[in-house]
């Protein structure tokens, strides 16, 4: 496309095509703009559940896809429709299709019925998860509400330009990157800025030196809160003014510029983004005087708290009014054009409506109809038929039919079918089956793509056991975890790693010694103290085709990056429906430190909250590194945490380094017994085994089993089998009570069915409910030790032994 400057028209461009391209961009303009009208009508006439529009951001979004590339990315919020239809991501029969939750890829392909409307996606992998050529097509990642939650994700995709610019070794990866030439785009919402997502993303851009060119929309309220309550000076840019570029080149570039001044918008993208792209300096671009004419969404009206003498001035200054008024002014158009052409729009935006609309419905109104056929068909005069007929009548009468309707009216009717007539015999079973089918099908349409479908899903990965011989040496774990890592590194030439002390010192506990001086600066690199875009920088990292570890340093520092993880990372692949990945390895290290802080357990507070990820829970080093070999071959999230006792406990040195794999959700029976069943994890397979020998010495046999990943969980039920033959178990952690011991009980005694087996209560060992005190004492009489687990197991045992396990501990 061609750019507008201040004097209305580029010097190399004709005056007639400069005309058309203004004109088209008036096209686009009305289509956004009579997209979000009708598209507040579907929601509040009941076609859809809920609306939240661009209307009043047209002419802005206009200029910036101008400087929108192929291979470039997108990062942005829920207003950014019109940027998507000007950069030919989105048509507006896919816009109406994703209002009503069109389940069919063709039909919405960003996310198949998984976000709700302007929450936008492009889809990088084939159906079979293989990558799409990334620089041929325009790219967006997907979408998520939660206010500044885009702008961690939008730091890694911007930083993986200056990966695969500077690190030359990749300039091969031409599916991925031209050499790094290209640019990551962010949007937000004035008020979203508050965000600490949005500050820490700033400073860390700023920082690393990244092509991330950042788009405020700025209206003057956060929904019914106005500026002045968000933003100190109410004026983002001039908050912003000690980032502004310096004569060394550090800080951004800074731009402003109102949203309904079409040409000087222009200019402002091209000018801007060219920098960004070319130097590598991260960009700013604050576009003030926005309206929003329908307010924040189809929840509430913005006229119960903007004045009356701001809807007149939002009226006055609506962009695309402006922007029809400076090409009248320009003499670009004759009014009869462009009232033909918003007629045309009108037109073409319900055309668009009645066709999504149809392709929504009609599938769901023939499976309803199928229902409803299949029930007809059979006849009985006994009472139960007037309650089916009633049920079936219902049915019909709804107007706009949804699947729930149907599945419900179908579970309701085989309630009510005769068991003893022989005519509803079949009935029965046809319905069965068909609501079988039915749910199978809706569990592919609503409940897919949680974690990978694909050859290189972590299930896929076969094991590879640790090869041992007469020469490995015996050495302290972390030399295990630094030399595989160095493995790593040489196979894999898209793998980076980054956190606080990661690389210069090699981490805290030296498992990365050395590897910042072999393999440099950008593959092993440290970063500021900034949790949230540390995994926001592994997920934009990852999407790009990197496969990075992004290192947090202690597990207790997780719970700042845990909204990324949970709502951005953990749902990647499920919201898009398989349309995009990052399989981005999260590496922290906890467990049995003393103190409070550094304790390093709360994983019910995780796994209940990142379901989508995997979460590894090593005993050792070797462990851990068979993780990574594993992780690195796959094509899925995972968090691993490292035992912090581990480190400079003696191990085996494995020969097969970089190539063996610890297998994912399968347990290990670390001790064989026949009385009872011990199940646990990390740090506290050591203190298990304690326990397991002081047990051994009264004569009660334990079985121990370390669970070695918490997601997934022993998904071959050996702890069930386990239990088959002791009859009792005990699950010990030292989370909170109720924490991930419940959660391993639950798996247990109800998806495994281990109930059957139990000659004694269940129980379980956890931590105190507070964090653990200071000092050896406190971690003593905080977190479960080798005692408690032996007063438990003898008590239970006792408990069908009276005779044979005296008192010791109770009177």
């Amino acid at each position: 496309m061609s750019e507008i400057y201040k004097d209305n028209i580029k010097p190399e461009i004709s005056f007639e095509d400069f005309k058309k391209e203004v004109l088209k961009d008036f096209r686009i303009a009305n289509i956004s703009r009579q997209l979000s009208l009708l598209g507040r009508k579907e929601v509040l006439t009941g076609k859809a559940k809920f609306g939240i529009f661009g209307d009043g951001k047209e002419v802005a979004q206009i200029a910036m896809a101008k400087s929108f590339k192929n291979g470039d990315w997108r990062s942005g919020y829920y207003r950014d429709q019109t940027f998507m239809l000007a950069t030919e991501m989105l048509t507006p029969e896919e816009f109406f299709a994703q209002l009503y939750g069109e389940t069919q890829l063709d039909k919405n392909p960003g996310n198949g019925g998984r976000l709700m409307n302007n929450h936008y996606a492009s889809r990088s992998l084939n159906a079979d998860g293989s990558w799409k050529n990334l620089m041929s097509q325009k790219n967006s990642s997907a979408d998520i509400s939660p206010t500044a939650g885009q702008m961690p994700r939008l730091l890694g995709l911007a930083y993986a330009s200056k990966i695969f610019r500077e690190n030359t070794e990749l300039h091969q990866f031409t599916e991925f990157s031209d050499q790094g030439n290209e640019v990551a785009f962010g949007t937000i919402g004035d008020s979203s800025t508050s965000e600490g997502h949005f500050w820490e993303t700033i400073n860390a851009a700023g920082v690393l030196k990244v092509p991330m060119a950042m788009s405020v929309w700025d209206d003057g309220w956060g929904i019914s809160v106005p500026n002045k309550y968000q933003t100190t000076k109410s004026n983002i840019s001039e908050v912003l003014k000690g980032f502004k570029i310096d004569e060394n080149g550090d800080g951004y570039h800074i731009y402003k510029a109102k949203g309904w001044d079409y040409p000087e918008l222009c200019k402002m993208y091209e000018e801007g983004v060219a920098l960004c792209r070319k130097d590598h300096v991260p960009t700013l671009f604050h576009v003030v005087e926005m309206t929003q004419p329908q307010g924040h969404s189809t929840s509430g009206s913005h006229e119960r708290y903007k004045t009356e003498e701001r809807l007149n001035w939002e009226k006055e200054y609506d962009p695309i009014k402006k922007m029809r008024e400076w090409m009248l002014d320009m003499e670009l158009a004759t009014e009869e054009q462009l009232a033909s052409i918003e007629a045309e729009c009108i037109e073409e935006v319900k055309q668009a409506k009645t066709q999504a609309w149809k392709t929504f419905i009609d599938p769901i109104k023939k499976e309803r109809d199928e229902l409803i056929e299949l029930v007809k068909a059979s006849a009985c005069n006994c009472k139960k038929t007037e309650r089916i007929d009633a049920i079936v009548n219902d049915l019909k009468k709804i107007i706009h039919p949804i699947r729930k309707d149907n599945v419900s009216s179908a579970k309701k009717i085989l309630r009510h079918i005769c068991s003893s007539c022989s005519t509803f015999k079949p009935l029965k079973s046809q319905l069965q089956s068909w609501l079988k089918s039915t749910i199978d099908e809706n569990h592919e349409r609503y409940s897919s793509h949680l974690y990978s479908e694909t050859d290189q899903q972590i299930a896929k990965i076969p094991a590879v056991k640790p090869i041992y011989s007469d020469s490995s040496k015996i050495v302290n774990g972390r030399e295990i975890l630094r030399d595989n890592f160095d493995q790593l590194f040489s196979k894999y030439p898209l793998f980076l790693t980054f956190g606080e002390d990661t690389g210069f010192i090699g981490g805290v506990n030296q498992s990365l010694e050395g590897m910042q001086e072999k393999y440099g600066k950008l593959r092993v690199s440290d970063t500021g103290i900034r949790e949230a875009t540390i995994i926001g920088q592994g997920i934009g990292l990852a999407m790009r085709g990197l496969r990075p570890i992004a290192e947090i340093q202690y597990f207790d520092y997780l719970l700042y990056a845990l909204q990324t993880m949970s709502d951005d990372l953990a749902t990647l692949q499920y919201r898009t429906k398989g349309g995009q990945k990052a399989p981005v390895i999260i590496r922290t290290r906890g467990h049995r430190l003393e103190g409070i802080w550094h304790s390093g357990s709360p994983l019910s507070m995780v796994i209940n909250s990142i379901r989508g990820i995997h979460v590894c829970v090593p005993r050792n080093m070797t462990k851990a590194a068979g993780m990574y070999n594993t992780l690195m071959e796959a094509d899925e999230p995972a968090l691993v945490i490292e035992p912090l006792n581990g480190y400079r406990l003696k191990e085996k040195m494995p020969d097969n380094l970089g190539e063996f794999k610890t297998p994912l959700g399968i347990p290990e029976v670390m001790v064989e017994g026949t009385d009872i069943t011990l199940v646990t994890y990390g740090s506290c397979v050591k203190i298990a085994e304690d326990a397991v020998k002081q047990l051994k010495e009264f004569d009660i046999s334990v079985e121990l089993i370390d669970v070695q990943t918490l997601l997934p969980f022993d998904i071959n039920h050996m702890i069930s089998e386990s239990v088959k033959k002791t009859n009792r178990v005990v699950f010990f952690d030292e989370d909170v009570s109720g924490g991930a011991t419940a959660f391993m009980m639950q798996k247990v005694l109800e998806e495994q069915k281990a109930y059957f087996h139990l000659d004694a209560e269940p129980r379980t060992i956890s931590a105190k409910d507070h964090r653990p005190a200071y000092g050896t004492d406190g971690d003593y009489f905080s977190n479960p030790n080798a005692e408690d687990v032996f007063e438990i197991i003898y008590d239970i045992m006792r408990e069908s032994e009276p005779d044979k396990f005296s008192p010791i501990y109770k009177i």
